[in-house]
């Protein structure tokens, strides 16, 4: 069923007509997305972060929709934003909805989408409906009429019933045009792949099977990207970083690359994946499983006493993982846990060679500023009915870091190789945040009766470390870390190399993750071509436009899928706190605002004190220090509250607390 609803979804969006178009200098239009309100009116990101968001008025919107890409014409300045007009819609976003189907007395039926950005209800025959019953959730396929003027759907999915938690957890997937299933070409075309390496595949491929690799991941990991060795040569240290060799079943132009350039990465979820590539892929013949032959693309770098790669090595090779590690067995060599280490016995030498090398990596990342915000993940733990047994945040340890710090290294080597030579690639880039942002951070720690370095012109990481460390130790450090990300720009894939502010690097790319993000696998066959023989000027000027196409989508798909992640793990949070109303708990307050403030648990859980529950005062909302202060009582971001949970709301994925 699902399959065919994918299918019907994936049709490319055509320019839309619109019943009437104002007449303006189209020379003048800039290209946008708009965001809806749920009060009518909306705004236009132009995708430049020094350009606000144009404000559109409800009778200018011209059938726009949230999320539509949208060519505005600026109109004039008011006192709080410039305003504009849609002049026309390029691309619907809305093709389908997620929403609450409700049935009419004659039969037809209306839709309330889930969305409140999207402030209309469409409406769906009888014959379209699927049968859905009021209550029910569904994905409905939406068709825009005079211009956007009217709606009608078509019912493709029934979800469920809208009290049911899994039903919510599903409409939520969907929301973001999330699908567990691949359509049957897919499957078909991956299902065709040997899931053995022929003698034939090897043949000019670097032979690393002898090698001690071995891959460390989590416990509850499935696919294996990367496996690492390590030996020493001389002083120096012989590190390789393996990595699955996807590009070599994943060929460009095809059903599996058109899926997995429609999905862009992999999306996880506390109790589900959704996978970039077909499982016979990520957890079969791309996965480098313990004990098989796989086809690999190899950094090995040559590393010094003082973390500097002196010679490295780009490489089309093969490898047998010698073991597959979990993070938490690796930490206990390193901690030298008499039962691990002569378990491991054999790896023993090669795990306490690589921690050794990680600590001096470690120590060059610091002196070059790195900004370590130390935020912990959220990690869930079900029981057999899905429920969520334990929150608690994701413990990192050294295992962790180690390989944190070999990716990054890789990922920094492979970018600089193409940087340097003005090759086409797809960067990861993390530009500098502006000076009004580090600004506001500042007069934020002041406030606190932090003292604060001056603020230099030139923004550098080592700069905004150093106001970090002003931090360390305090309760409220965690929280500061926070606000100070909030003030960062977003890391996004480019074809330009831009360098990496929170890695303080000049060079980085993501090379390491071809089976759940694409950008990897667009480098993998960029670096295979490059390997193979030399590039044609023709050609170059081919992969030009294909890393543009690349990167814009790649980070677009990203922030879907990061989303679509924070509102799952919402709603299982919500679902928790439902089994602990009215119990105490200590928690730090997160955010203020003029409405009350947030205040996040030991558990992760954030949850909203509404200012009339406060006790009774005249409370002023200072919004550059973050507090909320009456004449007795003063609250203020990175205090220390009790509170105890009263609402917990799975529609709306909202918690309230009281203090208690």
């Amino acid at each position: 069923m699902q399959k065919n609803i994918k299918k019907n979804i994936k049709t490319k969006t055509r320019k839309l007509e619109k019943k009437s178009t104002p007449i303006v200098d189209k020379s003048k239009c800039i290209k946008g997305k708009l965001i809806g309100n749920r009060n009518g009116y909306a705004f236009v990101d132009v995708g430049d972060p020094l350009v606000p968001d144009f404000f559109i008025p409800p009778n200018k919107l011209g059938g726009a929709y949230n999320g539509d890409t949208v060519l505005i014409f600026p109109l004039g300045k008011t006192e709080l934003s410039q305003e504009a007009q849609v002049v026309e819609v390029l691309e619907r976003n809305n093709t389908t909805l997620v929403g609450t189907y409700s049935k009419m007395k004659r039969g037809d039926g209306m839709v309330t989408p889930d969305n409140s950005k999207f402030n209309r209800q469409i409406f769906v025959e009888a014959k379209k409906s699927m049968g859905a019953v009021s209550g029910q959730k569904v994905v409905v396929k939406v068709t825009f009429l005079d211009g956007g003027e009217k709606l009608k759907g078509e019912v493709i999915e029934i979800l469920g019933d809208e009290n049911n938690f899994k039903t919510l957890e599903l409409a939520l997937i969907r929301a973001h045009k999330l699908y567990e299933e691949f359509p049957d070409e897919v499957v078909a075309q991956a299902n065709k792949i040997p899931q053995e390496v022929s003698a034939k595949e090897v043949e000019g491929r670097l032979d690393l099977r002898d090698e001690l690799a071995f891959t460390i991941d989590g416990a509850d990991a499935r696919d294996f990207d990367d496996a690492v060795s390590i030996s020493k040569k001389g002083k120096n240290y012989l590190l390789g970083v393996h990595i699955a060799d996807v590009g070599h079943y994943v060929k460009y132009n095809t059903h599996l690359d058109e899926e997995a350039y429609l999905r862009g990465t992999s999306s996880y979820f506390p109790n589900l994946v959704l996978p970039m590539l077909p499982k016979a892929l990520s957890n079969g013949i791309c996965s480098l499983n313990e004990g098989v032959d796989r086809l690999t693309l190899s950094c090995i770098m040559e590393v010094t006493p003082k973390g500097e790669v002196e010679n490295y090595k780009i490489a089309e090779s093969v490898i047998n993982s010698k073991k597959r590690f979990t993070y938490d067995e690796v930490f206990e060599v390193i901690e030298g846990k008499p039962e691990a280490c002569e378990k491991f016995v054999d790896f023993k030498e090669s795990i306490l060679l690589m921690n050794e090398l990680s600590h001096i990596l470690s120590q060059v990342k610091k002196d070059n500023g790195m900004l370590d915000l130390d935020i912990p993940e959220c990690h869930f733990e079900l029981d057999e009915n899905e429920k969520v047994r334990v929150l608690k945040p994701r413990e990192r340890n050294d295992a962790h870091i180690l390989i944190e710090n070999f990716m990054v290294l890789a990922n920094e080597t492979v970018a600089k190789h193409y940087a340097k030579r003005k090759f086409p690639f797809v960067y990861r880039v993390h530009e500098k945040p502006t000076q009004d942002k580090i600004s506001s951070f500042i007069y934020f720690l002041n406030s606190l009766g932090i003292a604060t370095p001056e603020l230099e012109n030139e923004i550098e990481p080592a700069f905004v470390q150093d106001l970090l460390k002003t931090l360390e130790g305090k309760d409220f450090e965690q929280t500061c870390n926070k606000v100070l990300l909030r003030s960062l720009q977003k890391a996004r894939y480019s074809e330009e190399c831009l360098g990496h502010f929170g890695l303080a690097l000049d060079y980085y790319c993501h090379f390491t993750s071809p089976i759940r993000r694409y950008p990897d696998l667009c480098i993998h066959r960029i670096i295979k071509e490059d390997l193979k023989s030399p590039i044609t000027k023709a050609r170059i000027e081919e992969l030009r436009d294909f890393v543009a196409d690349a990167s814009f989508r790649s980070s677009e798909r990203e922030k879907n899928a990061v989303e679509a992640e924070r509102d799952v793990d919402d709603l299982y949070k919500t679902y928790y706190m439902k089994d602990h109303l009215m119990e105490e708990f200590d928690g730090i307050i997160s955010g203020v605002q003029s409405y009350g403030f947030y205040v996040e648990l030991d558990n992760t859980v954030e949850g909203l004190v509404k200012v009339e529950s406060l006790p009774e005062d005249s409370y002023l909302y200072y919004e550059k220090s973050y507090k909320l202060k009456g004449q007795a009582h003063c609250y203020s971001l990175g205090d220390k509250v009790k509170v105890k949970a009263i609402v917990a709301n799975m529609t709306e994925r909202k918690i309230e607390f009281v203090l208690a």
